[in-house]
């Protein structure tokens, strides 16, 4: 019998902005190599590093977000949730979320480009509204925490994939209204529909986040106040 996968906690983007036929979500397929769910469409994302630990952010997490996210992660796990998911959507998109700056000494592996671009991981525009854990039986397991931004959060233009990685394919803009029609994983399809009602309200933070949580032999659902 083989050991279980460790639950690793992870982060996902779903950033969003205006287009001509309404609010459009930026999303990418994933290889049909892929060993986690492969040649479904998702947002950017994935699993903390060990190395997010030492990067500083310019702009901290929302008071509200942070203190939702502490209560599974702790407050430094809250703030490596928050720069995971700023280098996931560097990496997989070319995106930055940032704000000009200086690096205050070394900068950490992986983020030579942040720093010779004149730019800081900024997370003030994060939004931390979902939370789910990879049922068992699956080859990996992540505790998802999926937050919403918007384009404008962006030190770069939208559009400009040229300095994507190769992890995600067919990189685009779909309409919301749209994507669900795209080869989704489950929990992608739930968190669209959640997105979907808090920009009909706004796109604040929600009064609650949900969590799916499937840590245990029972599946839970119950939301983080």
């Amino acid at each position: 019998m083989t050991d279980a996968p460790p639950i690793r906690d992870a982060a996902t983007v779903i950033v969003v902005r205006s287009g001509p036929d309404g609010p459009e979500v930026l999303m990418g397929q994933r290889g049909a190599g892929a060993a986690f769910m492969p040649s479904k469409f998702v947002f950017p994302g994935g699993a903390v590093d060990a190395g997010d630990a030492a990067v500083a952010l310019a702009e901290p997490l929302d008071p509200t977000c942070h203190a939702r996210l502490a209560q599974g992660a702790g407050p430094e796990g809250a703030a490596r949730l928050a720069v995971a998911a700023i280098r996931e959507l560097w990496e997989e998109t070319g995106l930055p979320m940032a704000v000009p700056g200086r690096w205050p000494g070394e900068v950490p592996e992986g983020w030579e480009a942040f720093a010779t671009a004149g730019l800081l991981p900024a997370a003030g525009a994060l939004r931390f509204v979902f939370r789910a854990i990879t049922p068992p039986g699956r080859t990996r397991r992540f505790d998802a925490r999926f937050f919403l931004t918007t384009a404008e959060a962006l030190a770069a233009d939208p559009a400009d994939f040229l300095h994507a990685s190769d992890e995600l394919e067919h990189l685009q803009w779909i309409a919301l209204d749209r994507a669900r029609h795209f080869d989704l994983p489950f929990i992608t399809s739930i968190v669209l529909a959640e997105v979907t009602d808090l920009l009909r309200n706004g796109g604040a933070a929600p009064a609650s986040v949900p969590f799916f949580d499937n840590s245990g032999p029972v599946p839970t659902f119950r939301r983080i106040a």
